[in-house]
């Protein structure tokens, strides 16, 4: 979308899970309203940015986990140990203000744009829950550093969706994925993040990056439903959606399911409040 199509991926992209440190103030249980984020933009047109409600607010499809054990400032966690670090998961949007974003994020990365809220699901499943639903993951290439590589099945056949509801609509499903798209999985997400000798602590919260599968119904954000605009989704009012509109209200559900059980994250249920 941003850069040539036949370099899509930066270098580093392949070779570590990249992220960035958010922060836990204003991160919302599900149920909370949000109020759309005022910030600094710079049209292309223009010359000068200015300052206003974001045009471009939009939410992420996540799923997040939370830590059970610390280690030592400056000792590494290795891989084969990461798992036993992460207690369980829940449901997480990670509201961004894309044109806030594209303004501020080079060089140092995203900031105002993401920090006015995220909204996570009420419970949090445990991983012993999610044991059944282990999957392989996809074939990484090229094969990742020694400190990154792992044996067994660390993916997770979880279904996802995402609905929006207006005033003027029932709710309509947007997104249907599944948390098994993920490139780089938990433990090496983890391994990466204490690599450097990072202290964990018991309660830390890690979200995965943004859940998108093959086709376009799996994209996990309005930004690449909509090709950043370019191709508007169709409401059942008959009106359209670039990104998320006053009043509109984002419903993320999750649950894994097979033959014997279904076990469920409950909802992520945000309304969007003018600024």
């Amino acid at each position: 979308m941003f850069r040539d199509p036949a370099n899509a991926l930066l270098p580093n992209w392949k070779h570590i899970p990249i992220g960035y440190h958010g922060r836990a103030s204003s991160i919302v249980l599900s149920g909370t309203p949000v109020k759309r984020p005022m910030g600094q933009t710079k049209a292309a047109d223009q010359d000068a940015p200015a300052f206003g409600p974001t045009k471009q607010l939009d939410f992420e499809l996540e799923m997040a986990f939370v830590t059970c054990r610390s280690n030592p400032l400056g000792t590494p966690i290795p891989i084969d140990e990461a798992p036993d670090y992460i207690f369980g998961m829940v449901l997480f949007n990670d509201w961004s203000a894309r044109d806030m974003q594209s303004w501020e994020y080079v060089p140092l990365g995203p900031f105002l744009a993401k920090s006015f809220a995220s909204s996570m699901s009420a419970w949090v499943v445990s991983m012993d829950a999610l044991e059944p639903f282990r999957v392989e993951g996809p074939e990484q290439d090229p094969k990742p550093l020694p400190y990154l590589q792992y044996s067994g099945d660390h993916n997770y056949n979880i279904e996802l969706e995402v609905l929006l509801e207006s005033p003027r609509f029932n709710p309509a499903r947007i997104v249907h994925s599944n948390f098994k798209y993920m490139y780089w999985n938990m433990v090496q997400q983890l391994t990466h993040h204490a690599s450097n000798g990072c202290n964990i602590q018991v309660g830390d919260l890690y979200a995965s990056g943004t859940i998108s599968g093959p086709i376009r119904d799996s994209f996990g954000s309005m930004l690449e439903l909509t090709w950043r605009g370019t191709d508007p989704l169709k409401m059942p009012d008959h009106t359209e959606r670039k990104f998320i509109q006053d009043h509109d209200t984002v419903i993320m559900r999750a649950f894994a399911q097979n033959d014997q059980v279904r076990i469920g994250f409950g909802e992520v249920i945000s309304t969007i409040v003018p600024a």
